[in-house]
């Protein structure tokens, strides 16, 4: 979340990352300027926002501008120093980044950096934007020393960047990650989901477009290209999984789309069933859309708890299934002795969803089809997106059929890759979790 021009900028930055609390839960910060003293402050911290926040006085971040982010550990460690927005003084003064996605070239230009002296105090791939700024030829207007800087970067990257006298917004020529404008009480603010701006009461604007760098000051808002023209290629697993519902991403709604994915799955992989059952909160919309289609009536036969903290520690490794029933409980009054289609996003280790048809078969269900919304995941995602890695993915090394078995579902159906493509209104996603088809590469090109 960004915010230039608004007395309460920094409040509106962590509201901002509140509402986006479910891309990232591992850490929170928000870097807040005063333009007229170029002066910066900064609190950041590892947990909940809730928590890093609890009590805290924003006047202790003062000023009209502030950056927000929440850390979801994608590149380096899950401590302190990784998470951002990140601050550092450079020749041109003083800078904070918050970046949205991964770079595939990080170890080739960290490498670099470090033989030329480079000092690295984190092991986040969004440091290297902050000492490639640092070195731009001082020659450069400062805009043109920033997208200089970018153009060496090869990956995924929204950026939000404040500089000592503006706040520039950048999405990837190949905008891969989402990043959008908007306007509340006078002040531009930019956001990773439209649900940040539903929060504050701000108005969406619009999309930054691949490859833009918007520039905000107080002497208004200018747009640029300055990269190469690439083809666009966003991700489509921000439609399968990581988006709230609620949310305008790549300028379509996500419920909507979640909605049709559900509806293409069931003209897919029709099932003889009573009940369609989704798994919290994950398979929910997509639900909505199986049941609507296949004229199944939906009903809530797994109850999530929603007060687990992220550091609940299982007292005995030898409690079958504590793991998982300790978030899902399935409800006995709904699935007894019926035949089920359970909805899900999607099947990664295969684990989770075997203990969850366990127990809703000591529920008392009796046939449980399978149904995934989206293909299998067959490989690792490079562009921000926390995948296993390839082996530990079970679509990589089993057919449906032997995943069927190995979940002990009665059948198991995913969305096509072809379904999902209509579901969304095109073909131009990058798909590389689904297909293996890299846009831009992967780390092993660099």
């Amino acid at each position: 979340m960004g915010v230039w021009g608004h007395r309460e900028a920094a409040n509106l930055a962590y509201l901002g990352i509140f509402a986006v609390q479910h891309r990232g839960q591992e850490g929170a910060g928000v870097v807040a300027l005063e333009p007229e003293k170029k002066k910066f402050s900064a609190h950041r911290g590892l947990g909940l926002i809730a928590d890093i926040f609890d009590e805290f006085d924003f006047e202790k971040l003062p000023g009209r501008a502030a950056i927000g982010h929440n850390r979801y550990t994608t590149a380096g460690s899950n401590v302190l120093a990784n998470v951002q927005p990140f601050y550092s003084q450079v020749s041109r003064g003083g800078v904070a980044v918050a970046h949205n996605g991964n770079l595939i070239n990080t170890d080739s230009l960290r490498n670099e950096l470090i033989r030329d002296g480079a000092i690295f105090s984190s092991s986040s791939d969004t440091e290297i934007f902050l000492h490639l700024i640092a070195r731009a030829d001082p020659k450069l207007s400062l805009i043109d020393a920033v997208t200089d800087s970018l153009k060496r970067t090869k990956g995924a990257y929204s950026l939000l960047i404040l500089l000592e006298d503006r706040l520039l917004a950048v999405r990837d020529p190949a905008g891969l990650r989402p990043l959008a404008m908007g306007k509340f009480d006078g002040a531009v603010v930019f956001a990773s989901e439209t649900c940040e701006f539903d929060l504050i009461g701000a108005n969406y604007e619009r999309d930054l477009e691949p490859g833009e760098v918007v520039e905000v000051s107080d002497s208004g808002i200018k747009s640029y290209f300055p990269f190469a023209k690439e083809k666009p290629t966003p991700c489509i697993f921000e439609y399968v999984y990581f988006s709230r519902p609620d949310s305008k991403v790549f300028k379509q709604n996500v419920y909507s789309i979640r909605s049709k994915m559900g509806e293409e799955l069931a003209r897919e992989h029709p099932a003889n069933a009573d009940l369609v059952i989704p798994v919290p909160d994950s398979g929910v919309t997509a639900a909505m859309g199986y049941s609507r289609a296949s004229g199944i009536p939906i009903e809530q036969g797994l109850i999530r708890n929603h007060y687990i903290g992220r550091t609940f520690i299982e007292p005995q490794q030898s409690i079958r299934d504590f793991g998982v029933r300790i978030k899902l409980n399935a409800n006995p009054g709904v699935v007894s002795g019926k035949d089920i289609v359970v909805v899900d996003d999607s099947i990664v280790r295969g684990t989770t969803v075997k203990k969850l048809i366990h127990m809703l078969r000591r529920a008392g269900a009796k046939k449980i089809h399978m149904r995934i919304s989206a293909p299998p995941t067959t490989d690792p995602c490079y562009y921000g997106v926390d995948t296993p890695s390839k082996g530990e993915l079970i679509a990589s090394r089993m057919s449906v059929e032997e995943i069927r078995e190995f979940i002990g579902a009665d059948s198991l159906g995913y969305l096509s890759i072809e379904g999902l493509y209509k579901a969304s209104g095109g073909s131009e996603y990058c798909a590389a979790c689904f297909t293996g088809k890299y846009p831009l590469g992967t780390p092993a090109d660099f």
